[in-house]
Order: structure tokens, then sequence, then C-alpha cells
């Protein structure tokens, strides 16, 4: 068991993964802390609105403050510029992680608190480990920004039936939210008999089936990555709310590094040798 969990944990993944899901990583984080985290702007000068969410009240973190926001705001964005860019990736990359995980605790703590922001922030503190490093420890850092995925899916079902009950899929859940916010999209879905209860249903056991996604490869790994996305893109057009940073971090799940990287394809081996696809979709030549 220990041999096969460790084969499972540390999976062989090309470097080149964790190196395009990086960059991808690092320049949305100046979009989200603008658009998606941006409520920090706004309550930076509401002291009173402040409750601190457990992480951060085990860190005593104040809260937030116009100093404070600006600071924080450009000394993330700058160093996820230069980790981007590929340069001091590991302290770029961990004061990126730090800040940023500070960032996300302030906007979690007026009032609202968006799951959707789970992997992200363990994507950033993982990715910098595999900074030049071997196969196995990219193999790694790409295995715990799956699992933050797969649990964000998975904890999200256990909360619907802890704390709504039978009465999530069974009720009028997503008629409740189309008549807060829909769309016309959503509206008509709405005017389908029996779309929304079926809706409600494939969401929640599709959620609860998240954790196959660690366990499949190939086309059906491949479809079921797009079947999320899929849901997202769905929602988004008929209640206009988005997982955006959360489907970034779906991308961990697709072979990234057979994208083209300075002129040259991540299939192909050295000296133009053919290469051999090994572990979770690494690379190596064939000798």
């Amino acid at each position: 068991m220990g041999g096969a969990l460790d084969r499972w944990w540390f999976a062989p993944v090309s470097p080149r993964r964790v190196r395009i899901l990086s960059v991808v990583v690092y320049l949305f984080l100046p979009l989200d802390m603008i658009l998606f985290t941006g409520g920090v702007w706004g309550n930076a000068g509401n002291p009173s609105g402040y409750r601190p969410v457990l992480v951060a009240r085990l860190l005593h973190l104040p809260g937030a403050n116009p100093a404070l926001v600006y600071a924080l705001f450009a000394v993330v964005v700058g160093a996820a510029l230069i980790a981007a860019w590929g340069r001091l990736p590991r302290a770029a990359g961990y004061t990126v992680a730090a800040g940023y995980l500070y960032w996300a605790l302030l906007a979690m703590s007026y009032g609202k608190v968006d799951h959707d922001h789970l992997a992200l922030v363990v994507a950033l503190f993982v990715l910098p480990t595999a900074v030049r490093a071997g196969e196995q420890a990219a193999g790694w850092a790409i295995r715990c920004v799956q699992i933050a995925v797969v649990a964000t899916y998975f904890l999200s079902a256990y909360a619907k039936i802890r704390h709504g009950g039978w009465e999530w899929p069974n009720g009028a859940t997503f008629q409740w939210a189309v008549s807060r916010r829909g769309t016309f999209f959503g509206q008509f879905v709405a005017s389908v008999p029996g779309a929304l209860l079926i809706g409600q249903w494939v969401v929640l056991l599709a959620e609860t089936a998240a954790p196959a996604l660690l366990f499949t490869r190939g086309r059906v790994l491949y479809a079921g990555v797009g079947f999320f996305a899929l849901f997202h893109l769905m929602t988004w057009a008929a209640i206009t709310i988005h997982f955006l940073p959360h489907v970034i971090c779906l991308l961990a799940f697709l072979p990234l590094e057979r994208a083209a990287i300075g002129g040259k394809r991540a299939g192909r081996g050295t000296a133009g040798q053919p290469a051999t696809v090994v572990g979770d979709g690494a690379v190596e030549p064939v000798r």
C-alpha cells in the first residue's frame, strides 16, 4: 500500500505543466484582486464589518485599511509578475502565496466566503515547490492542486445536504436562484418543466462523484473535466455566477506540457528523439 500510495502521490509529471499552470495562475491574480475579490478595496475603511474567518483569527490578522490594502496589492501583483517571468521563482512564488492568502482571508472576512478560491490558494503554495525540480516533485504539486479542486466539489455536495438537507436537490433551489438573478438563458431553462429539478440532482451527484477525477485517465478524465467546465459555463450563463478561480485550477488535470514552448513541442524528446508519455502525462525520451 505504501508503494502504491507513493506512486499515486508522486506520479511523474513534466515540470512544463507546473510552469505553464504557474504562469496562468500568476497572471490571473491581478484580475482576481480587482474584480473577484475586489470587495477588499471597499472594506478598507470599514473596521466594524470585519469578522475574521478562523485562519485570520488564529493568525491574529488585522482587518483591511487603506495603507495595508494598497501595499498588499502592490506586493502580490509585483511578485506575481516576477514569478510569471521566471525570475526568483521560489522567493517570488512564496511571497505571492503568503500575500494572496492574507488578501483572500480579508475578502472572506466581511460576510461572504467564496469556496471557489480554495484550489487557487493551494496552487500558490505548492507550485513553487516544483520549480526546477524533477518530475516527481512536479507530480506532487500537481496532485495537490487536483485534490483541492476535487475537495471543493465534494465538500460543496456535503455542505448542501448538511445545511439544506434533501430539500436542496428536491426543492426549488435553482428556481429561487433564477428568480433572484436569472438571465434570459436562465429564465428559458426554468420554463422547461422539470429542468431545474433534474439540474439540481445532476449537480449534487456530479460533485459527489468528483473524486473519480483523481483515478481516471485519458478520455474519461478529459470528459470529466469538460463536464465541470461546461457546468460552470452554464451557471454563469444562467445566473451570472462564475467560478473562474476554480476553473483555472481545473487545468491541472490537462496535459499542458504538450503545448508549444519556445518553439519546441513538449511531446518531443531531446536531440530530436521521439518521446513516450509516462505517469500522469509526463514525457521522457525513448532510450
